[in-house]
């Protein structure tokens, strides 16, 4: 039936419902091409462009950071890192309007869609290789709940359906959407599912929302859907991470400074290294990727 989990575990332990996800920074090889993708294709704005960083998002809020990296390369194939960068849209006509812009300028780089009963979801990749996902949620009274878990599933989506019925006119006639949209959720490839779950559920204190046995583990703050998931479809085994393109750092938003203390503490106390500068806290996952906690 519908309706919102049920988290037994103590609250201290978790983090604070409120929290959300922050802008997704990318280590990228060409920063022209990147910020032509995000921009022109993608429909992101640029809120701000300083040497070789670009930060774009939606009105006014940050979504996607491109840092130039010259010296880097990309990663091994099988290697940890980003899954995809997942894309919240507020309406399924921006939701629409993002996704026939990247049909009309980057046709190549759709690589699938789904509806997966929360959500109805669009999966491109971009230049360099990053996955990224485009979506809209229903609302949480259509969604269903059982002892604790989502049910979600992977059904079909026809693309040229879902235009036919919420692109506007005007946006198939040239006119663009402004709308807020924000990032929803990050997705990561990992190298095993065990290990992801002690870090980002006991540790890190997310609930965990769902579960494909070895294979995925999906966790959220506040009973959203998902707020991270972690998968091991391409990564198997990965261990930590060499410095490469791709993946720079994950922002995770928290609501106060007493959430952004509680957090600490319990990674101090189950042994994680942190950085502390007195607004943010900074550390890495077992596969070296790196998050970065502040206060909304």
């Amino acid at each position: 039936m519908p309706g919102v989990p049920v988290s037994v575990n103590d609250a201290s332990d978790r983090l604070a419902d409120d929290t959300a996800m922050g802008a997704v920074t990318l280590l990228v090889g060409d920063l022209d091409a990147m910020t032509a993708y995000y921009r022109d294709v993608v429909t992101l704005q640029v809120l701000s462009a300083q040497g070789e960083t670009v930060t774009l998002g939606r009105v006014g809020r940050p979504i996607v950071v491109l840092r130039r990296e010259r010296a880097l390369r990309h990663a091994a194939p099988g290697s940890a890192g980003l899954f995809h960068t997942a894309i919240l849209f507020e309406t399924q006509a921006a939701l629409a309007a993002a996704v026939y812009s990247v049909a009309r300028h980057a046709p190549t780089t759709f690589t699938g869609s789904a509806d997966h009963l929360v959500s109805q979801a669009f999966y491109f990749t971009d230049p360099e290789g990053n996955g990224i996902e485009l979506y809209w949620d229903r609302a949480r009274t259509k969604w269903s709940w059982t002892h604790g878990r989502i049910e979600m599933a992977t059904l079909a989506l026809d693309p040229n359906a879902f235009l036919r019925e919420h692109l506007g006119e005007e946006v198939a006639a040239g006119a663009t959407v402004a709308e807020a949209a924000s990032v929803g959720h990050v997705h990561l490839s990992v190298g095993d599912v065990a290990t992801a779950r002690a870090f980002y559920v006991d540790a890190l204190g997310f609930d965990e929302t769902a579960g494909f046995g070895d294979q995925a583990v999906f966790v959220s703050a506040g009973g959203y859907h998902h707020h991270m998931a972690m998968n091991v479809w391409n990564s198997r085994g990965a261990g930590p991470r060499m410095p490469a393109l791709g993946l720079g750092r994950i922002d995770l938003v928290l609501p106060d400074a007493d959430a952004l203390g509680s957090l600490g503490d319990r990674l101090a106390h189950v042994g994680v290294a942190t950085r502390d500068d007195g607004r943010t806290l900074s550390f890495d996952d077992p596969w070296r990727n790196a998050l970065h906690a502040s206060v909304a």
